[in-house]
C-alpha cells in the first residue's frame, strides 16, 4: 500500500512553503481570525462555530462534515474554547482534538487560534493525526484487520488484554477491545513506525513481567 496517500502527519514532516498540505477532516475554529490562521498552515475545509451558542445551521453544517469528512476541534485555549470543545465532543464524540497552548496561541494578552503560528498549527493537527489527501484525491483503505492482532498476540492469548493496554498506551490513543482498537487504528492512520515502536513497548514490557 502507499502510504503516502490520505496518511497522518508526522512532526517531523513539515508543510511546504510553496504547497499546503490539503486536510480530509473539516476543521472547527471559533471565528473569523482564526479560519484566516488555519489557512495559512492547511488547505481544509473550516467551519466556525461564532460563539458558545452554536446556531441550529452551524450544527447541521457540523453533523453533515461529521458523517461525510469527519472533524477536528481545534478551539481557542481558554475557558470559552475548552466549553465549546465539549459542547461539539457530547454531539460527535468520534470527533479528533487539536490543541495549541496558550503560550503559542497568545499575543498582548489575547489568547486564541487567530494568533498561532502556521507552524504551530500544523503541530496541533499533526498529533490529533490529521488526514493528509494528495493531489490526487486517493483515500486510504483500511490498512489493519484482524489477521494483524492476531499475529501481534493483541488477541487470541490469555495475556492479549494487558498486551492492548501496553499497545493502546505507548500509542497514547485510550484502551479498546479488539474491534475498538482496529477502528482507531484505521481511523487515526497510525503509521508502522509508530506501531513497531509500540510492539517494542509490549515486548519490554513482557520481559520485566518474567523477572
Amino acid at each position: 500500500m502507499n502510504d503516502k496517500n490520505n496518511r497522518a502527519f508526522n512532526d517531523d514532516k513539515k508543510p511546504r512553503v510553496d504547497k499546503k498540505p490539503k486536510i480530509k477532516e473539516a476543521i472547527v475554529v471559533e471565528g473569523r481570525d482564526d479560519t484566516l490562521a488555519v489557512s495559512k498552515a492547511v488547505d481544509a475545509i473550516i467551519i466556525e462555530t461564532h460563539g458558545f451558542g452554536l446556531s441550529d445551521k452551524t450544527w447541521k453544517i457540523l453533523d453533515k462534515a461529521y458523517r461525510e469528512r469527519g472533524l477536528i476541534i481545534l478551539t481557542d485555549p481558554d475557558h470559552g474554547g475548552r466549553s465549546i470543545r465539549r459542547k461539539i465532543l457530547n454531539r460527535f464524540p468520534g470527533s479528533k482534538e487539536a490543541f495549541v497552548s496558550t503560550e503559542k496561541a497568545s499575543k498582548k494578552g489575547d489568547v486564541g487560534i487567530e494568533n498561532a503560528a502556521p507552524d504551530d498549527i500544523w503541530e496541533a493537527l499533526s498529533k490529533a493525526r490529521a488526514s493528509l489527501i494528495e493531489s490526487n484525491g486517493e483515500t486510504t483503505k483500511e490498512r489493519y484487520d484482524m489477521s494483524l492482532l492476531v499475529k501481534w498476540n493483541l488477541v487470541g492469548e490469555s495475556n492479549s488484554r494487558k498486551r492492548r493496554e501496553v499497545f493502546c498506551d505507548n500509542l497514547g490513543i485510550g484502551y479498546s477491545n479488539a474491534k475498538g482498537l482496529l477502528k482507531k487504528l484505521n481511523q487515526y492512520e497510525i503509521g508502522e513506525a509508530e506501531i513497531e515502536s509500540a510492539l517494542s513497548s509490549i515486548y519490554c514490557n513482557d520481559i520485566l513481567e518474567e523477572r
